[in-house]
């Protein structure tokens, strides 16, 4: 079938190439197709090739990678969702299948105009592997690609075929979630990153500039771990204010990295091979660094994820002092950037957030 992938960077590029190597026509939708080479790879940690790809096409021309395609993976940062889901909307038709990935950052909202004209929403919880660009439109290197997925859809009924399909180009078996809700709630980034940063940073002030960064994940302490263990907690209070939804999916980071304590969540997460080498968001500046507000991690994951949980929290009515702070210090910081809001998508009380997720 014909693919169009939204995004040319880590997660598009693998998905690309794992598309192509299935035998399907793949188009990649990107604002830089001439950087593409004509063959794409996919590199492990050791540098050496375990997929390659040709035939890829790039593209900035809508028509060109829209036109009569069947599936469509979006790569984009959740801030760019709704200019991705306009540029598609033409050329939705029914049945098409549009694909998150990863899922959290209010994309089902973005493309709700296109589940309206027949299209078929589904999305993993987490992406498949840590993927980073070694070069644009070339190469990009994978590790710990997971043994499992955990997916959901919109409508619930397609859930099923989507973990299917999902399979079928990346040889990764799917966990079928029962409401779309929980990968919305999903305990990743909007938390992770941003208590992480919170711990980092929560320090800085303009002019303040550090001699030396810790790496975001191998230097990881026992105060980011409480703090994100509170912030974990409180997404669990959120999910058992929603009984109308089943959000049994929604695991606790507590399970999921089987770490009780903040002393053993952060052994595990300093200690998890695919994240080795990882650095902080950050700029290199005169006499050191400072935070990188450019960066994914600070534009989507706070205003696109943290600021979602927030304001679940707030249809539930459920208290949350932990994701207050760290929220409160993001704004302070980043006064002028724009955030997701349900209200821009007509949902501005539980009842309307309720109609939403249950159509």
């Amino acid at each position: 079938m014909k693919v169009t992938v939204i995004g040319g960077g880590n997660i598009g590029t693998q998905l690309a190439v794992h598309s192509a190597c299935k035998g399907h026509d793949v188009a990649i939708y990107t604002s830089r197709p001439q950087a593409f080479s004509d063959t794409l790879t996919i590199i492990d940690e050791q540098g050496q090739v375990f997929l390659a790809a040709s035939g890829i096409t790039a593209t900035n021309s809508a028509e060109e990678a829209f036109a009569g395609t069947e599936l469509v993976f979006v790569t984009v940062p959740a801030f760019a969702m709704e200019k991705a889901a306009a540029s598609l909307i033409p050329y939705v038709s029914e049945g098409m299948k549009i694909c998150l990935i990863p899922g959290t950052g209010g994309g089902e909202c973005a493309f709700a105009a296109c589940i309206r004209k027949g299209a078929l929403l589904f999305a993993p919880q987490r992406v498949p592997s840590v993927a980073r660009l070694t070069e644009y439109g070339k190469t990009v290197r994978c590790s710990g690609y997971r043994d499992r997925m955990v997916v959901s859809a919109l409508p619930v009924s397609f859930a099923k075929d989507a973990g299917a399909l999902l399979t079928s180009i990346l040889d990764i078996p799917c966990d079928i979630l029962p409401h779309y809700l929980a990968i919305t709630l999903t305990p990743s980034n909007p938390i992770l990153h941003t208590t992480r940063l919170y711990s980092i940073f929560s320090d800085y002030r303009p002019g303040k500039v550090y001699s030396k960064l810790p790496l975001f994940y191998e230097d990881w302490d026992d105060k980011t771990s409480k703090l994100l263990l509170a912030c974990d907690e409180e997404l669990q209070k959120i999910c058992r204010s929603l009984p109308m939804f089943d959000l049994s999916g929604v695991r606790s980071l507590k399970e999921h990295y089987e770490s009780q304590t903040a002393e053993a969540l952060t052994n595990k997460i300093s200690h998890i091979p695919a994240f080795r080498g990882l650095a902080t968001p950050s700029v290199a500046v005169e006499g050191g660094y400072i935070p990188d507000l450019s960066s994914r991690y600070f534009t989507a994951d706070f205003s696109y994820g943290l600021s979602i949980l927030k304001q679940i929290a707030a249809f539930a009515d459920v208290a949350t002092p932990a994701m207050d702070k760290v929220m409160a210090w993001y704004r302070a910081l980043a006064p002028e950037q724009k955030e997701f809001s349900y209200a821009d998508h007509g949902i501005g009380s539980l009842d309307a957030f309720v109609e939403f997720y249950s159509g």
